[in-house]
């Protein structure tokens, strides 16, 4: 493990995020009708990994406002497919940072540590957020699962990409659906055998999260051919063999 990984503490960072907190679900008050079903599904405590459908810029966000942990979050060092403002909100809370289309092995090792010392931690297992229909995971969330043996609480977000359209004009409304906890899974990720295990473990996180989320929305993970046919393509990684730098 490196040394970035091994420095790393949870929780962290205590005092500014809990102003951001204060100040999102100010904001998410304003600009949205949140509805929040399934806390009950929520785990005391960790260690615990948060995976949900990211069709919006705004869903780490919404997982920051509603949810009631010190939560930390793994995802992509840039944010292309938001507003720039959100680069300083990123660097103010201290997101887990990978670059896209590497192995990023510190990130995932730091994400590791975090859920060893009990932590919760987010992650949106797509990738990005360049399509609104849900599509296949990428290798990282099963990776750290199996690494880690955290329970997974899948969560489905609706209504998140028509807020900041419809800003001035009214109050969107929106879900935030909890599902039951699954898990925990423990395996020998070096251990060629278990990839296969890993990549059904990853597809399990979606078709959780599937059931959480609008039937027109579950894309790749419907059980309507034509709205799985209506996602082809959505699948592609726009990452795919290109290094964030």
């Amino acid at each position: 493990m490196t040394e970035a990984a091994i420095s790393i503490r949870y929780p962290r960072r205590q005092g500014i995020r809990a102003l951001l907190k204060l100040g999102i679900r100010a904001g998410l008050a304003v600009l949205a009708d949140v509805q929040v079903e399934g806390r009950q599904n929520l785990p005391k405590d960790g260690p615990a990994l948060l995976v949900g459908n990211h069709f919006s810029f705004l869903d780490p966000v919404v997982f920051i406002g509603v949810l009631p942990y010190p939560l930390e979050f793994i995802g992509g060092i840039k944010a292309p497919n938001a507003p720039r403002w959100t680069d300083t909100f990123r660097k103010l809370y201290g997101v887990v940072g990978i670059r896209r289309g590497a192995s990023s092995r510190d990130g995932l090792n730091m994400a590791q540590e975090i859920l060893k010392q009990k932590g919760v931690l987010a992650i949106f297992p797509e990738g990005g957020s360049w399509a609104d229909v849900l599509r296949p995971p990428r290798p990282g969330a099963a990776l750290l699962a199996a690494r880690s043996g955290a329970l997974i609480v899948p969560v489905g977000l609706d209504g998140f990409t028509e807020v900041f359209p419809n800003i001035g004009k009214k109050r969107v409304k929106t879900t935030v659906r909890i599902g039951k906890p699954f898990g925990p899974f423990k395996m020998d990720v070096r251990d060629r055998s278990s990839r296969v295990q890993m990549d059904e473990l990853g597809h399990e996180m979606m078709r959780r999260i599937a059931e959480l989320i609008p039937p027109e929305r579950r894309g790749w993970y419907s059980r309507d051919p034509k709205v799985r046919e209506a996602a082809i393509g959505t699948e592609v990684y726009p990452w795919e063999g290109i290094q964030e730098e």
